[in-house]
C-alpha cells in the first residue's frame, strides 16, 4: 500500500489491501469441498454472488437487455441475485428469469415511492429487500440527486420504519463501521453489507480492513455480506475466511454481459467458484462453515 499511484482512490487502496493479504496452506486431513450456501432459508450453490448494479442500458447502450441477462445468469448457476435503482417494471423482468433476487431501494426523498417499491418487491417474491444508505450524499454532503431522482438523508428511525413495513428480511448496504453495523443491529435489520459503493468516498476502508471488526460485533445477529472490488475466487475466499456470510460481484462482470449475456456471465461466476473451491482445498475448508480467519496473513 506504500506505491500507490492515487493514494485518495478507495477502488486502489481496496486492491492493494486484497493483494496485500496472503495464506497458509493446510492440507492435512483436508477434503474435496463444498461450495453451496444456505441463506434466508434457502440453498445456492455458491457463496459467490451478483451485486446490486443498476441501469446496466442507460450506461452501456449496447446492452438493452444487460439486467435480465445478468439475472439470467445468476438463476442458471444457482447464485443469489441482487438489483439496485430501477423500475418495478425492470424488477418484474428480472423475477421472470427464476434468479433469487435481493432487490436493494435508494433512499429516495419521496417516501411513497420508497414504500411502493419495498412492496411490490416482497409482493413479486424477492428474496430479500434493503436501502443503499451509502448513496444519501453527493460529492458536496448535500442530498445527492442520482439518475434525476432526489435523494435524502434517513435516519435510524427512518430505516426502522422501512424494516417493520415488510416481511422477507430487510439490507443496509453501505456499511462502514462498526458503528452503523450496531445500529443496523439495533433497528432489526436482518443483514448489512460492507461497502463502500466502488469508491464514493475518498480514503475509504478497504471492506476487508473493517470486515473483521464487524462480524465480531454483529456477525451472530445477521449475514454479513461484502461488495467492492471482487473479481476472482481468490478475492472471495479471502472475505470469507474474515468473515463475510457471501460475496457480491458486479463491475467485474460488466464486459461479459457484453462479451455474451448471460452465458458468459454464468461461465465467468462457475470459474470464480471453481476457484474459490480450489483455494478451500489447498487451506483445509471443507464446506462454507468452515472458514478460519487465521489463515490469512498480511504482508
Amino acid at each position: 500500500m506504500h506505491n500507490l499511484q492515487n493514494p485518495a482512490s478507495s477502488k486502489e487502496i481496496t486492491r492493494a489491501y486484497f493483494d496485500s493479504l496472503l495464506l497458509e496452506q493446510r492440507l492435512m486431513d483436508s477434503g474435496v469441498p463444498e461450495t453451496e450456501l444456505e441463506l434466508y432459508g434457502e440453498w445456492f450453490s455458491t457463496p459467490i454472488m451478483t451485486a446490486a448494479l443498476s441501469h446496466i442500458g442507460t450506461f452501456n447502450p449496447d446492452m438493452q437487455n444487460g439486467m435480465v441477462e445478468y439475472a439470467r445468469a445468476a438463476a442458471e448457476v444457482n447464485a443469489v441475485h441482487w438489483i439496485g435503482m430501477g423500475s418495478n417494471e425492470e424488477f418484474a423482468g428480472v423475477i421472470e428469469t427464476g434468479a433469487r433476487t435481493i432487490r436493494i431501494v435508494k433512499p429516495y426523498a419521496d417516501e411513497e415511492k420508497i414504500f411502493n417499491m419495498l412492496s411490490y418487491a416482497e409482493e413479486m417474491g424477492a428474496l430479500a429487500v434493503g436501502m443503499d444508505i451509502d448513496h444519501m450524499f453527493d460529492g458536496k454532503g448535500n442530498p445527492d440527486v442520482c439518475m434525476g431522482e432526489q435523494m435524502a438523508v434517513k435516519s435510524s428511525k427512518d430505516l426502522k420504519r422501512y424494516v417493520d413495513s415488510v416481511k422477507v428480511p430487510f439490507i443496509i448496504k453501505g456499511v462502514l463501521s462498526v458503528w452503523d453495523a450496531a445500529k443496523c443491529a439495533e433497528i432489526g435489520a436482518n443483514g448489512i453489507v460492507v461497502s463502500h459503493h466502488n469508491g464514493r468516498m475518498n480514503y475509504a476502508m478497504p471492506p476487508l480492513a473493517i470486515l473483521p471488526e464487524i462480524v465480531k460485533e454483529v456477525g451472530d445477529a445477521m449475514p454479513v455480506f461484502v461488495d467492492c472490488g471482487i473479481c476472482s475466487g481468490m478475492d472471495a475466499y479471502k472475505a470469507l475466511a474474515l468473515g463475510a456470510t457471501a460475496v457480491g460481484v458486479g463491475t467485474h462482470l460488466i464486459p461479459y454481459i457484453r462479451k455474451g449475456g448471460a452465458e458468459a456471465v454464468a461461465a465467468r461466476m462457475q470459474e470464480m467458484t471453481d476457484e474459490l473451491r480450489s483455494v478451500m482445498a489447498y487451506t483445509g475448508v471443507k464446506d462454507t462453515t468452515e472458514f478460519d480467519k487465521t489463515v490469512i496473513h498480511r504482508i
